[in-house]
């Protein structure tokens, strides 16, 4: 008995001792609720520490922990809540670095889309050949032209006519229509600058059709082309193929007007019948805006009674449609693509020169 009583008297001094770990862990304790209220702009970790630091005694529950923060006594600790106070401002969120470009861009659209000008796209068509329409082309644009007018021809036949119109050899262009149509070549790329500028063809365009034969919206790879230089010019005079296929369409499909020349013979107007239903089915399918500007007489020998009658014909079917300009024959048409020039040119005082002066201010006025 008396060895356990000795046991336990030796024991009970060793539990009042403080143990060093002890003493540890209330540093620790007394610690917390310090760090927790130099914390306090970062959120709701302030909530959670009130109750540690009434347990070790330091806060009471009535002060709010922003206050502590206030008043803390070292000064390390007022000049960490100092730093940490004007850098939370500072700080950018992903939609701040994001969001100001994207706005900027959003309203310099449409102020730059206000004043933007679009050419007027006129098609040369007919599906007889021999009616002048590559001599109408070239210098009717020729004759905008010296009104003051940007002018683009675009010499869509493949026979190359109207390139070789201007002096430039079809057959030595190593890009032309067709790589802008199969190819999707930019436009720009292939205009040359002559009295006018003009894109050129080559003998390639006639086997555009078969190559855009499998081509999604084929019909419309012109008037997509067009819309690089469409800025560009006041005025795009597109010179088409003796005949109704998918180059006459592309032309048709991407202007807003057409101009006929019609021979003055009975076989030349027949070809007005099939034109006009084919644009029929362009306005019902694929350009609803397009219309026959004029039907123009060309190719006129007044000391001839059926040219005469012919033009009669024109004017009671098609009516106010018929220009009031006749293009009448001339040799002078015959000599200026010789020279590599329109008429204007080659003979600024002729009356061919004059005739279609004439029929540009028609068209102006219209």
């Amino acid at each position: 008995m008396g060895f356990l009583s000795r046991k336990t008297k030796n024991a009970t001094p060793v539990v009042d001792e403080p143990h060093p770990i002890v003493e540890e862990l209330a540093q620790m304790e007394q610690a917390v609720p310090e760090r927790g209220t130099e914390r306090l702009p970062t959120g709701p970790v302030v909530e959670e520490d009130p109750s540690s630091s009434q347990a070790a005694g330091d806060v009471p529950s009535s002060t709010p922990p922003v206050e502590e923060a206030s008043d803390s006594s070292s000064g390390s600790d007022a000049s960490v809540a100092e730093k940490v106070e004007p850098e939370e401002p500072e700080r950018f969120m992903p939609r701040d670095l994001i969001a100001p470009s994207r706005q900027e861009v959003a309203v310099e659209e449409p102020a730059s889309g206000v004043a933007t000008k679009h050419a007027e796209v006129i098609a040369f068509a007919n599906q007889k050949g021999g009616v002048a329409k590559t001599t109408t082309t070239l210098n009717l644009a020729v004759a905008f032209a010296e009104s003051g007018y940007r002018v683009l021809c675009v010499d869509l036949d493949p026979q190359g006519n109207l390139t070789m119109s201007q002096g430039i050899d079809p057959d030595k262009v190593e890009k032309s229509l067709y790589d802008v149509l199969v190819n999707d070549m930019p436009i720009s790329e292939i205009i040359q600058r002559r009295e006018i500028d003009i894109a050129v063809s080559s003998i390639d365009l006639a086997g555009a059709e078969i190559a855009m034969s499998t081509k999604i919206g084929r019909e419309r790879s012109l008037e997509k082309a067009l819309k690089e230089v469409s800025g560009d010019y006041d005025f795009v005079c597109i010179d088409t193929p003796p005949s109704l296929g998918l180059l006459t369409i592309n032309a048709l499909t991407a202007a807003s007007k057409v101009i006929v020349p019609v021979q003055c013979e009975y076989l030349s107007m027949r070809g007005l019948v099939q034109l006009q239903n084919t644009l029929k089915m362009i306005q019902e399918n694929l350009n609803p805006d397009v219309k026959i500007e004029g039907i123009l007489p060309t190719m006129l020998d007044s000391r001839t009674v059926h040219a005469k009658e012919a033009v009669e014909i024109l004017e009671e079917n098609f009516g106010d449609l018929v220009f009031k300009t006749r293009i009448r024959k001339a040799i002078k048409f015959a000599e200026a693509p010789v020279k590599g020039s329109s008429v204007l040119k080659y003979d600024s005082a002729s009356s061919a020169a004059n005739h279609y002066r004439e029929l540009a201010k028609e068209v102006l006025a219209k």
